[in-house]
């Protein structure tokens, strides 16, 4: 025999007995959809991930384009009943002259992302800026790109190993002497760097193979001070001083093999890595 509850609000006769009543009073509340779609996606890009398949064409690094993040995501945030929709709050345009004499263009974007949930309409805002520098009209289109990819890499937990992607290219900028030396670089290319140096230091190869690997890095970005100053802000003392050893070693082997000078121009690591942070 059951035993008829009331609903206390109106008098409405409940459905089940006493007992299932307690019990799903006791259930917790259950989260929001937008919650449990954005854990699915993860958990589909955990299995098959996003390989860094470009290459930087000035600094030779990889990195992940932004068709790679749309081709890798949209199927599965649609299977999840997930919409992730821009609103940008604020845009900064700035000019700077090319070491070339032409005319480049800074853009810094801030904007969020509305990550909302086609079950229930409930939602969660990821705020990433974006920075990208153009020679033309795309510097915005660049800027949305970079913000959105990494707005993605941070909600979905994404590892971090076309020309509308702020990595595919690198802009030479004119040095100002009015500013401080690796301030003028957008903080995305500095962290990619600093994340390949890492890698390397990290390495279970011998030291003359990471110090091989280094060097190599070191030949491609040591024309770009202001580049190579504003990854090693991103490294520790010990990684900085770690590198510089790297790079000397090699070096050295260089030397003693052809029996010749360092060649002409090559500015010193250490130069780069002065009066870094910790």
């Amino acid at each position: 025999m059951n035993a008829r509850n009331e609903d206390i609000t109106g008098g409405v006769p409940l459905d089940f007995d006493r007992g299932e009543f307690m019990q799903y009073a006791a259930m917790p509340p259950k989260a929001p959809a937008v919650y449990r779609a954005i854990a699915a996606v993860t958990g589909k890009l955990a299995k098959v991930g996003i390989a860094k398949d470009k290459k930087n064409d000035q600094q030779g690094y990889k990195f992940r384009g932004i068709d790679d993040v749309y081709n890798a995501l949209s199927a599965f945030i649609s299977e999840a009943g997930l919409c992730i929709l821009p609103r940008v709050l604020s845009r900064q345009v700035t000019e700077r002259a090319s070491r070339n004499g032409g005319v480049l263009f800074y853009t810094v974007l801030d904007v969020e992302f509305d990550f909302v949930a086609a079950e229930d309409g409930s939602r969660h805002t990821v705020r990433m800026p974006g920075e990208a520098m153009d020679s033309g009209d795309k510097s915005t289109n660049k800027a949305m790109s970079a913000a959105y990819k990494y707005a993605c890499i941070q909600a979905f937990c994404i590892p971090t190993a076309g020309d509308n992607d702020a990595d595919k290219t690198t802009h030479d900028v004119a040095h100002d002497p009015g500013g401080e030396l690796g301030q003028n670089v957008p903080t995305h290319r500095a962290v990619d760097l600093a994340e390949a140096m890492r890698e390397i230091l990290s390495s279970d190869l011998t030291e003359s193979d990471m110090a091989a690997s280094a060097y190599a890095i070191h030949l491609t970005v040591m024309a770009d001070h202001d580049l190579y100053k504003a990854a090693a802000d991103h490294l520790h003392t010990r990684e900085r001083n770690g590198w510089h050893k790297l790079v000397g070693i090699h070096k050295k082997a260089l030397q003693a093999k052809a029996s010749i000078d360092p060649l002409p121009g090559e500015k010193e690591p250490a130069a780069a890595f002065a009066n870094g942070r910790a």
